[in-house]
């Protein structure tokens, strides 16, 4: 556990904030994603085997296809170090989550999002300023409790904001879900 620790705490430190060079794709090769371009990079964090996280999944893809020919730039976030990049590849499929699936064992995205819950998401400049964090709409009120529709969208207010170069809404919201392992 202190080796790990210790090895959880030097990615981190040598990621620097420009770049997520703690993250991978699911053949465990260095990714950053925010080497990609993009208008507006978003990132949802998300965890197999969280049942709200997958419930999101139709809605991830909506926003996606709306917003990607205006520069939005999907990335699903798998944040579980013990997560296999298999496990991970038949949970894109299976749920047909948006964009590309990149794992953050070292938590270098989860810092630089702030994000604690699954699903969570960061919106992000085409710099990289952290631009909003936080649920995706207001669908769930606490876990296990749901309205059948959300009043808020929260997300997708965001990413319109950020695309028109208009402030935020809001900069933050609180997300409901799972608990990302590990996260201090």
């Amino acid at each position: 556990m202190r080796g790990r620790r210790f090895l959880l705490l030097w990615a981190a430190a040598t990621a620097g904030f420009g770049a997520a060079s703690g993250t991978v794709d699911l053949d465990g090769k260095t990714a950053d994603p925010f080497a990609v371009a993009a208008k507006v990079r978003v990132f949802v964090f998300v965890r197999t085997d969280c049942p709200i996280s997958n419930r999101y999944a139709p809605e991830l893809k909506r926003l996606s296809d709306e917003f990607a020919a205006r520069g939005a730039v999907f990335s699903i976030v798998y944040a579980d170090p013990s997560e296999t990049s298999r496990n991970i590849r038949h949970h894109m499929e299976e749920y047909a989550f948006p964009g590309a699936a990149i794992r953050d064992p070292a938590h270098v995205l989860v810092r630089r999002a702030k994000a604690t819950i699954t699903p969570e998401a960061a919106v992000f400049s085409g710099s990289g300023q952290l631009l909003y964090h936080g649920r995706i709409d207001n669908r769930y009120i606490e876990v296990g409790k749901s309205m059948p529709s959300p009043t808020r969208h929260d997300l997708e207010d965001a990413i319109a904001a950020a695309l028109d170069g208009r402030p935020q809404p809001e900069a933050s919201a609180p997300a409901v879900g799972c608990y990302l392992a590990d996260v201090e």
